[in-house]
Parts: C-alpha cells; sequence; structure tokens
C-alpha cells in the first residue's frame, strides 16, 4: 500500500468536525442554562436567610441544586474545554471529570469475562434506575447487604461502562470491590500498538461520602488502586489457573491524581492483560496480537482513534430511529406538563370564582368606571388567553417527549426570554424574587433549560439526522 493510500485511509477514518448552526444553539443553551442555574443557587441560598426555621429546608435545596445541577453543568462546560478528546487512560464522570484510571485489560469475550468472574466469587452490579439507587440507599441506612448494588456510570470512548461487577465486604454496601468494562472499538490499538478486547477500571469502595469536586453523595475509594487491581487478578486465577495474565510494565508512569470523586489515588503505572479465552491466539478473533514490545509499535497506518465525549459533540447525531428516549427528555416534558397543571388549577380558580371576578369594582375604590361589559370582556379574554396557552403547553410537552427538535428549541426560547427579563427586574429595577412571587416560575424555567439543554437531549432531539448529509452553508 502507497503512502498516499495509507494517508487517504487514515483521514477517511478520522472523524471530521462539523460544525452548524444547530450545535452553536446547542451550545448556546448550554452555557446559559449553567449560569443561570448558578443564579438560581444564589437566589435560594439568600432566602435561607429570611425564612426563619423553614430556611433549614432552603439550605437543603441550596445543596441540592449546587450538588446535582451547578456544579455538574460548570465541569461539563470547562472540562470539554482543557480535558484532552482522546484516551489518556483516565475514564470520566458524566460532568466530564476524570476518574478512575484504567488499570486491567482483558482479552477474551463478554461471556468469558463474565463466567470467569462468577466463578471467582463476583456478583454483577444492577443498572442504575431508581428502584435500585433507592435501595442502595436504604441498605447502606440500615447496614444490609445488596449484593448486587449499582455502580455510579463511568465513560470511556464516549460510552457508559458496559457493564460491571462487585464483591460486597462484611454484608455492607459501603464497602466493595467492583471493577467495570468497556468493549474496546473495532481496530483501535492501545498506545504502544497492543490490541486488547476489553479496558476495565477496578477499585474498592471504603464508605459512602460527598464528593470534593460536586458535593454529591458518592462512594470513596482505596488511595491504592494497584492492590485492588492484583486482588482482581489474583481471584481469577486461584479459580481457574488456566487464564493467562501478561502484564505491560509502566504502561503508563507512576502518578498520584484525584478521581472524579475528590479521592486520592495512585498507581505504579502496570497494566494486567488478562486472557480468560483459554491463551491460544485464534486464527478467526482479530483480537488476538502477537506482542512483540521491540517491534514498530504502529501496526496499522489506519488504525481507528478512539475519541471522547467532546469530539462526539462536535459532530452531527447519526441516523438512530431507535435511540433510548434518555430521562432528561422525560425531565424536560414532566416540566412543561406541570405548567399545564398550574395553568389547570388557574382555569378551575376562574371557574369557581366566576360570579365574583365578573361583578364591576367600586368606582369609589379603584376610581375606574367600569361597567360589567367591559369587566366580563378582560375576565373572559383572560380565560381564552389561559387556554391557548395550556393547549400549547400540552402539545409542546407530548412533541418534547417525542424528540421534535424544533420544540425543544422553542421551548428553550421562551424559558430564556422569560430568565433574561427576570435577571433584568432583578438587576436594574431591584425586584423582589421571593418564594412568595416570582421563585418558583423562575425555577421552573431554569430547571425546563437544564434539562432541554443537556447533551442527552440534544442527541435524542438531533438523532434523525445524519451524517452521511452533504453538509451546507452552516457546516463547515
Amino acid at each position: 500500500m502507497s503512502q498516499t493510500t495509507a494517508t487517504e485511509k487514515q483521514t477517511a477514518q478520522r472523524p471530521r468536525r462539523r460544525w452548524s448552526l444547530g450545535i452553536a444553539v446547542d451550545w448556546f443553551f448550554f452555557v446559559f442554562a449553567g449560569v443561570a442555574a448558578i443564579w438560581l443557587a444564589y437566589l435560594s441560598l439568600t432566602e435561607t436567610f429570611q425564612l426563619g426555621w423553614w430556611g433549614i429546608l432552603a439550605g437543603i435545596v441550596f445543596w441540592a441544586l449546587l450538588a446535582y445541577l451547578v456544579l455538574p453543568r460548570l465541569h461539563r462546560i470547562l472540562t470539554t474545554i482543557y480535558v484532552p478528546d482522546y484516551f489518556i487512560g483516565r475514564t470520566r464522570t458524566s460532568d466530564g471529570l476524570l476518574g478512575d484510571p484504567v488499570n486491567l485489560a482483558f482479552m477474551g469475550t463478554e461471556q468469558e469475562i463474565q463466567r470467569a468472574l462468577e466463578a471467582a466469587g463476583w456478583t454483577r452490579a444492577d443498572p442504575v434506575t431508581l428502584r435500585s439507587s433507592w435501595r442502595i440507599v436504604m441498605s447502606t441506612l440500615r447496614r444490609r447487604s445488596y449484593d448486587e448494588a449499582p455502580v455510579s456510570p463511568l465513560f470511556l470512548f464516549g460510552r457508559q461502562q458496559d457493564f460491571a461487577y462487585q464483591q460486597e465486604v462484611d454484608g455492607s454496601p459501603g464497602k466493595r470491590h467492583h471493577v467495570r468494562f468497556w468493549r474496546c472499538p473495532e481496530d483501535w490499538l492501545l498506545p504502544g500498538g497492543r490490541r486488547v478486547d476489553w479496558l476495565a477500571a477496578g477499585t474498592f469502595d471504603t464508605a459512602v461520602g460527598l464528593s470534593l469536586f460536586t458535593l454529591q453523595i458518592t462512594h470513596r475509594i482505596d488511595d491504592d488502586i494497584d492492590v485492588e487491581r492484583d486482588h482482581i487478578v489474583r481471584t481469577l486465577l486461584e479459580t481457574d489457573p488456566s487464564i493467562q495474565v501478561d502484564v505491560i510494565e509502566d504502561f503508563s508512569t507512576g502518578y498520584h491524581a484525584r478521581n472524579g470523586g475528590g479521592d486520592t489515588i495512585h498507581t505504579d503505572g502496570d497494566l494486567p492483560i488478562v486472557d480468560v479465552g483459554g491463551g491460544a491466539p485464534d486464527a478467526g478473533h482479530a483480537s488476538h496480537h502477537v506482542y512483540d514490545p521491540t517491534a514498530n509499535p504502529i501496526v496499522d497506518p489506519g488504525k481507528r482513534p478512539a475519541f471522547e465525549g467532546a469530539e462526539r459533540l462536535l459532530q452531527r447525531p447519526r441516523f438512530d430511529p431507535e435511540m433510548p428516549r434518555p430521562k432528561s427528555i422525560v425531565a424536560g416534558a414532566c416540566l412543561v406538563f406541570f405548567r399545564v397543571i398550574a395553568g389547570l388549577v388557574i382555569l378551575g380558580e376562574i371557574a369557581l370564582n366566576w360570579s365574583e371576578l365578573a361583578e364591576p369594582p367600586d368606582t369609589q375604590v379603584t376610581g375606574l368606571p367600569m361597567g360589567l361589559d367591559a369587566v366580563l370582556g378582560s375576565v373572559v379574554f383572560y380565560t381564552i388567553v389561559m387556554v391557548v396557552v395550556v393547549l400549547v403547553d400540552a402539545v409542546l410537552g407530548v412533541l418534547i417527549l417525542h424528540g421534535v427538535n424544533w420544540t425543544r428549541v422553542t421551548v428553550m426560547v421562551v424559558s430564556t426570554i422569560s430568565i433574561t427579563s427576570a435577571f433584568i427586574g432583578w438587576w436594574a429595577d431591584a425586584q423582589d424574587i421571593t418564594i412568595s412571587t416570582t421563585f418558583l416560575p423562575l425555577g421552573l424555567d431554569i430547571l425546563l433549560l437544564l434539562a432541554l439543554s443537556s447533551r442527552s437531549a440534544a442527541a435524542y432531539a438531533r438523532r434523525n439526522e445524519s451524517t452521511s448529509r452533504p453538509r451546507g452553508r452552516g457546516a463547515r
């Protein structure tokens, strides 16, 4: 293969960045929502000093806003700027922070790995759902065993772990060995040129605490991750001596760092490669590769680069009509439906108090000589407007739930205008924003904007856009 052909192949496989008006709009709302969330957290903090004992509840709300909305969005914005978008041997949290180091590699199929782990006494972790999350909270508080307790999602190659296994210690879900697995992309090589089927990150949970970086409730891990790495390998070898282990010494420089929860970690940089597929190379399995550390590490000039999440955001979503509906879309639709419910409540109050609302006001009190017809006209007009708003919100909520992108953008534009107007009135005209006035409607708009501007919501709403479409004027 000529040098020109190899270069063309490498260029063809490299993902091209596609900038478009839609991506720019998504980025604007993503950043604007983060700034608005900071303001909302500030307002909730100031309210804690005005509510007496109710301020305790407001303080909890402030912590929840800060830990689960504000700081994650800020980390996501900043890490997109400064964290490399290629493989560096570290996983990422859902907020974009560098997570646990990759400290294991595996050869074999998913079924072979699972059989080896289960034979060694490991239990597959449940997926993270509302039910499993509630169960682990109650198990931790009651100090009851939960062998299949879920592990938090970490990301590698731009996606969440494929599966995870764990070993509970002393029947407590707060202490456990656990390891996450990611299937490697096709035709992808480790730095240095070796092929493996899976990468894994194993750590030991020591207790439940607060994250140093996000203040969220999370598991704290033991800082010596090499001990956990060696424990995983040892349990497999003790059960099945036929398993072969090869170690790439000094795969990375030994270092001290912190993971996504702020826990200190240190490692010697070695990478064990565990072969659970029988050890003998299989000619029909492309991933098996005879490793020669003295050989030219550039095995294939057309090898696939593995880009992380930041790179993916700059590309148009691939055509995927079967993409599962993300929680952010469901949350956004529910918030819109909440506005529908609020509108129906207002219409119900109008219907119940129609006779009082239709009475002309006392001119001695108001100074306004309004007749009965004028009052009825005002009430009827307001009622018609409310009916239209409720119907429009109901339609928008249904369309958002189905992932219609123009609907998502429209709702975000309306929320942005509402938030901006409230901020101008608060900043320039010193209009108070309190629990008894406009705090709740403002909070609803900001929460709605946070949900619909998330990456998962944007990807779902734009899931039917194809990368094969010709680029127009809005992309370059």
